[in-house]
């Protein structure tokens, strides 16, 4: 395990780590969710360097091991994540690996990144985990879409503006995160078709460009990621080879999966070679 900084062409950098292996056939860079820091993927990615494949997760700017000061002062977006640090850890990449294909996973916003990023054709195939176009009015239950609307509508607006950025680790939200990143979010919860209705970002257009074999998962008990909202993130990759997976945790003997618990160890040998064995086959 190698640990390194990846500078970013617009401003700082990326804390990043290398999963190596023997003899590996390829390079699968490991985009994270929106508040997560690249340790609770580490044991997935010691499983992927296991099965051959070197892995290099990270943190985007102004989380985790990326943040350069205090998140307060981080300006970038939540459309530069996808663009400038997903663009700089595949340009790593292929610099450092050029005799290897480039293979990607991408939780939640990282699978948003494999849909929109100018990087994503470097790829040879990607995986999509739990990514859905979080619209507000998609959340599945009245509680939960009730509890997301009020942090998306009143809290990020409310304490992005008091505190100058979004201290979601005090409410059990995850990392803190820049204000940049919360607004932008929320602005787009607030859109019929999420960033696909924001001008700004030319998403549907950028989406139909992707033409790679891309395996797309979801899991019935996912209130956000779950089947609509998926089908509204995947709708205008009109030109990329989907191949759709769905798991009920009772089929796969798991007590629950919902949004974040592919990546856990108790899903490792229910879930984790549906991946593995997918990124094998694509190397």
């Amino acid at each position: 395990m190698e640990q390194f900084d990846i500078p970013v062409v617009d401003q700082g950098a990326l804390g990043a780590t290398l999963w190596q292996a023997q003899q590996a056939r390829a390079v699968v860079l490991l985009h994270p969710a929106t508040a997560v820091t690249q340790s609770y993927y580490h044991a997935f990615a010691a499983y992927l360097s296991g099965l051959g494949l070197h892995v290099l997760t990270y943190d985007y700017r102004g989380t985790g091991r990326s943040i350069a000061g205090h998140v307060r002062d981080c300006k970038v977006t939540m459309a530069d994540w996808m663009e400038q640090d997903v663009g700089a850890v595949t340009q790593w990449a292929a610099a450092r690996f050029p005799a290897l294909p480039l293979l990607a996973v991408g939780h939640s916003v990282g699978g948003h990144a494999i849909a929109l990023s100018s990087a994503t054709p470097q790829l040879r195939a990607a995986v999509i985990v739990a990514a859905h176009a979080g619209v507000t009015r998609t959340v599945r239950g009245a509680i939960e879409r009730a509890r997301v609307w009020t942090v998306m509508r009143v809290l990020a607006p409310l304490l992005c503006r008091v505190c100058g950025y979004m201290p979601g680790s005090r409410l059990g939200l995850g990392e803190d995160l820049p204000s940049s990143v919360m607004l932008q979010w929320s602005g787009w919860t607030r859109l019929p078709r999420y960033f696909y209705d924001d001008p700004a970002m030319d998403a549907a257009a950028r989406a139909a460009r992707v033409q790679l074999p891309l395996l797309v998962l979801g899991f019935d008990d996912d209130p956000w990621a779950n089947r609509r909202a998926i089908d509204l993130l995947m709708r205008p990759l009109v030109n990329a080879q989907v191949e759709r997976r769905q798991f009920a945790p009772s089929e796969v003997g798991l007590p629950a999966i919902g949004h974040m618990g592919f990546f856990r160890k108790r899903s490792g040998a229910a879930l984790w070679p549906q991946v593995g064995d997918w990124l094998l086959r694509s190397a």
